[in-house]
This record gives C-alpha cells, sequence and structure tokens, in this order.
C-alpha cells in the first residue's frame, strides 16, 4: 500500500504512526468494556510492537495514562479517534461497482468506523440505474451534482486503470478531499488532495518475498 498527504485535523503525524494508532484502536475497541484500565505493554503485545514506541506515539497525543497504572480505554480511544480524523462521519462516494466495488460496498466495517458510502458511480450502461444495498448507480456525468449535493469529502476509486485518471481528475474537479484508490496505476493528483492506494498485487508481492526469505537469518547491513 502507498500512500501521501495526512490529516488536516489533529497532531501532525507521520503515516507510520498514523498507522500504528489504527491498530491500536482496533486494540482498544476489542478490549473488554468492564476492564478500566490498559497498558502500554499490553497494546505493544496485541499489536507487534515495542512498548516504547507505544508510549512514545500516544505521548505525542498529549498527556495521557499515568506511570504504573495505565490508560483509560475510553479516553484513549476518544483522543486516538480525533488524531485520526474519524471522530466525526465522513461521507464516501463509490466509482466502480463491479465486483471488487460490490464486495466493499457490502463490507460493514466501514460504517461501524465513521464512513458512510452515499452514492454509487459507473459508466456502463448495464449498472447503471441498479439499486445496489439501497443506492441507485448513477452515471459519472453525474458527478459533481451529487457530490455537492451529499457534502461527500471522499472517494473510493475501484475503475479499470485505464480510466483511473481521468475518473480521478473529475472526482477532484468536483470537490473531492482525498481518494483511495484500488485500480493498479500511479495516479497523478494535486498535492492537496491526499491519495492513498491498495495495489492487491503489490502485497501478494512482498507476501511471496517474506515467505520465500522466511528461512534465512537477516543480518544488519555493515555501513547502517
Amino acid at each position: 500500500m502507498s500512500d501521501r498527504g495526512t490529516t488536516s485535523e489533529g497532531p501532525r503525524l507521520s503515516r507510520a504512526a498514523a498507522h500504528r494508532l489504527s491498530l491500536y484502536l482496533r486494540c482498544l475497541t476489542a478490549w473488554p468494556s468492564e476492564v478500566e484500565k490498559i497498558s502500554s505493554s499490553q497494546i505493544a503485545a496485541a499489536v507487534g510492537v515495542s512498548d516504547a514506541q507505544v508510549r512514545r506515539d500516544l505521548a505525542a497525543l498529549g498527556h495521557l495514562g499515568q506511570r504504573g497504572i495505565g490508560y483509560d480505554p475510553r479516553e484513549l480511544t476518544t483522543v486516538i479517534r480525533e488524531a485520526l480524523g474519524t471522530h466525526r462521519p465522513w461521507r464516501v462516494v463509490l466509482v466502480g461497482v463491479g465486483n471488487l466495488g460490490r464486495a466493499l460496498l457490502r463490507y460493514q466495517g466501514f460504517r461501524s468506523q465513521g464512513f458512510e458510502i452515499v452514492a454509487l458511480f459507473d459508466n456502463h450502461p448495464a449498472k447503471v440505474g441498479e439499486s445496489l444495498e439501497g443506492l441507485l448507480v448513477r452515471p459519472l456525468s453525474d458527478l459533481p451534482a451529487v457530490i455537492h449535493q451529499e457534502g461527500a469529502e471522499l472517494a473510493i476509486l475501484t475503475v479499470p486503470r485505464e480510466a483511473a485518471q481521468s475518473v480521478a481528475d473529475c472526482l477532484v474537479q468536483s470537490g473531492i478531499r482525498g481518494i483511495l484508490n484500488f485500480a493498479p496505476v500511479v495516479l497523478r493528483l494535486p498535492p492537496h488532495v491526499p491519495l492513498v492506494t491498495v495495489d492487491l498485487a503489490i502485497q501478494l508481492e512482498q507476501l511471496t518475498f517474506l515467505v520465500q526469505h522466511a528461512h534465512e537469518t537477516v543480518s544488519p547491513p555493515l555501513d547502517e
């Protein structure tokens, strides 16, 4: 997965730190509600990082927790959501309702994390006018008007690679503030529009690399 851009709300974080905060948030979501404290070591063990890394990441968000006592899970959840920008709902449009687009539309995790898909778009004549999960599939020509009407800020792009750049340009011109791209292509967007690209083939390539070299002992470079 590749990306650029940072959230305009909350502390200014590196992408790596923001990724870890998302992992911490998953840990907190699964934490038993009756347990009133959680320690940095418990978070670290759950997500696979060091205690010190957890403490550094959380210290960047403010004075949280007490040494030897731990953190209040509810307070920590609130602060992390504010840092990531998920303390408020986000309205999303989905462009491309093929197999992947339909699978993402059915994914319940988006809504539970505050992301609501409010409009669907496709240019295939057989798909335009179809109703999916209570939403009407609209033609791309309707993008500007619908994005303005729905107040959408984010877009999920699941179109063929040859159409991805032109559709992304249209989304930016229509006022979309950020794009999650599943098309296997490098998009060129203005610097003020953050882009996250999920290329599943690249992820599998990384997995085969790890599997292929899992038996090797990795030595640190001599000139580090």
